[in-house]
């Protein structure tokens, strides 16, 4: 019967190797150990050690996986070893919150002990948080994070003339009425299609907060002037 817990201890590691060496099979060693071949075949994939210039060392090697496993755990340990802090991130997960939230939260409120949203990070996509699913109260829903040198960088959506840097000088200062600041607000897919835009005329402030039933762009502009052109402020300025 297999234990509770998925990892093996160094005990297990130390039995492991040896077995290896004396070329027992898998399935013997799952059994000697209480264990599912399917756990003994992860442990040797995930803790091989393997040297390019000295390939004699190549091998399965007990302190080695020991050490890359403790490696490992240190990323996330603070969520492992004390329960106040992983509830505090699951309670933020269950308000629809981001890492960056949580952490941001936790610091505000001068939690005792915190996490940064790296860390709660670095937990959703570990061997726990997926088998957790943390993943999924992630922005993005993803199961792997995308290493970082891979990361889509997005290039510039509007030509260089069309910048708000450009804008004429009575629009910036603020001299002349009838003119709008806006900006979309998005919510999380599984909130459905809702969406929010915001207008502030840039003078008097005047705000206008228009629901949108669609996230397409054409149903979102045509609320914009819609509720534009019925304001008795925006007909009369």
């Amino acid at each position: 019967m297999e234990r509770c817990y998925p990892h093996l201890n160094l005990e297990e590691r130390r039995k492991l190797a040896k077995w290896l060496d004396a070329k027992i099979p898998i399935k013997e060693i799952a059994d000697n150990l209480r264990r599912a071949p399917s756990t003994i075949y992860r442990e040797i994939k995930r803790n091989y050690y393997r040297d390019d210039e000295l390939p004699q060392l190549n091998g399965y090697h007990a302190v080695v996986a020991q050490d890359a496993f403790e490696e490992r755990r240190a990323v996330h340990r603070k969520l492992i070893r004390y329960p106040g802090i992983m509830a505090a991130v699951r309670s933020g997960f269950d308000a629809g919150w981001s890492p960056e939230q949580i952490a941001g939260r936790m610091k505000l409120e001068r939690h005792p002990m915190r996490v940064s949203h790296e860390t709660i990070y670095r937990y959703a996509y570990s061997k726990d948080g997926r088998e957790e699913k943390f993943y999924q109260h992630l922005p993005q829903h993803r199961l792997r994070r995308r290493p970082r040198g891979a990361r889509r960088h997005h290039g510039r959506h509007f030509l260089d003339e069309l910048a708000i840097a450009h804008r004429p000088e009575a629009i910036a200062d603020r001299s002349q009425f009838g003119h709008w600041e806006c900006d979309l607000v998005m919510f999380r897919k599984e909130f459905g299609k809702t969406n929010v835009t915001s207008l502030v005329e840039r003078v008097s402030r005047f705000a206008l907060v228009l629901k949108n039933p669609d996230r397409q762009s054409k149903p979102v502009m045509e609320g914009l002037i819609d509720s534009l052109l019925n304001r008795p402020l925006f007909a009369g300025g």
